[in-house]
């Protein structure tokens, strides 16, 4: 019942990554138990993954942690759900423009080329879990200008509309900025993992992407072999 009660406020965003959780004796009072069966409910949690234990000042709420394939173009709802938290997303911004000369470099397309320009923000629970900054063609996928993307987020849409035949990937660390950090509800500079992707269908660029995660909550995974294996 213990256990249920505090996961039930964990996960529902009640208590979201961040918060303190009440002292032990403060449990024990409220639950009316003892210190030592608080403690063993406590212990599982943290052997969960759920709460993490800081020395000299209590336990707290961790950051969903997740993990992606370096070489898939991973579903950002599916990392959510995996943590068994519920997701959504919110557009933040959208609008059709020329793509400007500083965008050359992240989409291989001629100065006024029209584009699709997007930003979202994807939840874990309550929690802001993932900020999404996208470009895409409107050369290579004119309906995207039309798309008010309430019901499916600008990544899925795109996986299950058109195809794609490769991809680039380009992965790094950064500090969170302003702008960044006020999306994601950190404090600037926190670290930051970024994720930078392009799609190709075949020579024709489709979209650039770019997924910042706060870097506590996210690592990254890649299978290989030898050469010949």
């Amino acid at each position: 019942m213990i256990r249920a009660d505090l996961e039930a406020k964990i996960f529902s965003g009640e208590w979201p990554p961040g918060t303190q959780i009440p002292f032990e004796e403060d449990l024990a009072a409220g639950y009316g138990c003892s210190r030592m069966t608080v403690n063993k409910v406590l212990t599982q949690l943290v052997a969960a993954g759920v709460i993490e234990r800081r020395r000299k000042a209590g336990s707290f709420v961790r950051r969903p942690h997740s993990h992606s394939a370096v070489l898939e173009i991973v579903d950002i709802r599916r990392e959510v759900e995996a943590l068994g938290l519920a997701y959504h997303f919110e557009v933040v911004r959208s609008a059709v423009r020329p793509l400007a000369a500083a965008d050359e470099a992240r989409l291989a397309l001629p100065a006024g080329a029209p584009i699709l320009e997007i930003t979202c923000r994807h939840f874990a629970a309550r929690q802001p879990f993932c900020l999404e900054d996208r470009i895409i063609s409107l050369d290579a996928v004119p309906e995207a200008a039309e798309m008010d993307f309430s019901d499916l987020s600008p990544g899925a849409w795109l996986v299950s509309r058109i195809p794609w035949s490769s991809a680039e990937h380009r992965i790094r660390a950064a500090g969170a900025d302003v702008r960044e950090a006020a999306a994601l509800l950190i404090d600037a500079g926190t670290p930051c993992l970024v994720i930078e992707r392009r799609t190709y269908d075949q020579d024709r660029p489709i979209t650039h992407v770019r997924l910042t995660y706060p870097g506590d909550g996210h690592e990254m995974i890649a299978r290989f072999a030898p050469n010949g294996a």
